[in-house]
Formats: C-alpha cells, structure tokens, sequence
C-alpha cells in the first residue's frame, strides 16, 4: 500500500497503539507480559530458563520490527497503488471502526491497570486457583529482584526493532534488496519458512497422497471391487453358456444322450 494514513486516521493510530502493545513498548499491554516473560525465565536460573530468555529476547526483537516493517510500509512512504485505487481509500464503516478503538483502549491500558492482579502479591486471590503454582515456585518473587538492565530489556529490544525497521524502510529502502541479494541462500531459506512446508508435504503430504492412491487402486478397486465383480461375471458368462445348451430340440438331446452313452461305455471298456 504506502501512504494511506492520512485516508484511514482511526485505523491508522489503532495499529500505532496495537503495534506498539504487540512490540512491548512501556506502558501498553504488551510491555507487562513480555516484561514479566523474559524476566522469570531470566529469574529461574537455569539452562533451560537462559536459552528461553535467550530466544524470547530475539522474538521481542523481531517482533518489534516486523511490527515497524508494517505500519511503514503499508501507511507511510509513497503509495503502491495507482491513482484510482488511492481514490477509493476511505475509513472503515463504524462497525470496523469501534471495535478497533476498544481494542486499542484495552492494548493501551489494560496492562498498567491489571497487571498487580495477574502478576503482583495478591495474584492468588485474582486466579482462585484457575493457574495453581507451587508452593517451591517463587518465581514470580524472583522477578522482583532481577538486575536493571533485564528489566529493561524489552524496552531496549521494542525501540531497536522500530529503529531499525523505521532505517529500512523509510531512511534507506534499499537496504532490504541489498542484503537480500548479498545473502541470497539465507534470505531464500528464511522466506521459503524454513522449507518447513516443503518438508512436510515430503514427509506427510506425499506418502498419505501415494498410500491413498494404491488403497483405492488396488484395495478398493481390484480387490474389494474386482473379487465380487469378476465372480458376478463368472457366473453370469456361464449361465449365459449353459443357456445356450437348452435348444429345446428333441433331436438335440437324443444325440446328446446317445454320444454320453458312447462316451460312458468307452470309459468303461477302456478301464476294464
């Protein structure tokens, strides 16, 4: 899109506020989990709670700027689009529109109104035991004492991933298409998902596809079908053979009879 955002101002400042609690920017909903997240992983101490600390901290980032990489490109900059499609831009109706706001109201205060009762001293009495924690698990005690620098980390992490987003795509928009082309094979990789589609259709989609194909070829269609079928059509060949015997001719029968009776007493002699 780019450049809509003066067309769209509700829907414009309700992704700013949704983007910015999805980014855990200080104060909005978003900043409280993410901050209460990395900051018990962090608090446990443990191999396990470094690596998820490790790996959440990367996700606040990326998800800043993935976030930023959003509201950039698709209200700022130049348009995309041709001059009649940008004609026809207009705010959403008052049903698309309201519901944005109360969910940007709720993006923006909900974490700093509620947050002493999902996570403070009293979270208990809030919880009435729906999320049990054990009574070894202080970890929400734990969070409390955590060093400056990581409880400021997902502030740190939310400006960095709008900063750089804001440097890509508004500062130097050339930037992308450089690393792209300079680290083709990870770009490729990265956009493709990781080839986890790929692998799956290989591991998953084509066996189920092949093992169908053969159950209904062949079970089904040979076997389960052709079995009953072709004995059907034995049948029906032979009654069809057997009625041609029945000529209704009397002297038909009597030569029928007599050569049984040649051949009978040819059997007989020959065996004696």
């Amino acid at each position: 899109m780019g450049g809509i955002w003066r067309k769209i101002p509700i829907t414009y400042a309700t992704m700013w506020l949704g983007s910015l609690a999805l980014a855990g920017i200080p104060y909005f909903a978003g900043y409280w989990s993410k901050d209460a997240i990395l900051e018990s992983t962090f608090a446990a101490g443990t191999g396990v709670g470094m690596y998820g600390f490790v790996c959440g901290t990367l996700a606040a980032l990326l998800t800043a700027f993935y976030s930023g990489r959003l509201l950039f490109m698709t209200f700022h900059g130049a348009p995309r689009a041709d001059a009649h499609t940008m004609d026809h831009v207009h705010e959403s109706p008052a049903t698309m529109w309201v519901p944005l706001v109360l969910l940007a109201f709720g993006a923006t205060f909900s974490g700093w109104l509620l947050h002493a009762l999902f996570i403070g001293d009293h979270n208990g009495a809030y919880w009435q035991g729906a999320i049990f924690t054990a009574g070894t698990n202080h970890v929400l005690e734990q969070i409390e004492r955590t060093p400056l620098l990581i409880g400021l980390l997902p502030t740190a992490t939310g400006v960095l991933g709008f900063a750089i987003s804001y440097y890509f795509y508004m500062i130097n928009p050339a930037l992308p298409v450089q690393l792209a082309k300079r680290f083709g094979p990870l770009y490729r990789f990265l956009l493709n998902k990781w080839y986890f589609d790929e692998l799956y259709d290989f591991l998953f989609v084509r066996p189920a596809i092949y093992l169908g194909r053969e159950l209904w070829k062949v079970g089904d269609t040979q076997i389960i079908d052709g079995v009953p079928n072709g004995l059907a059509s034995l049948a029906e060949g032979g009654s069809v053979q057997a009625v041609r015997i029945q000529t209704g001719s009397i002297a038909v029968y009597a030569f029928t009879m007599l050569i049984g009776l040649v051949v009978m007493l040819s059997l007989f002699l020959f065996i004696r």
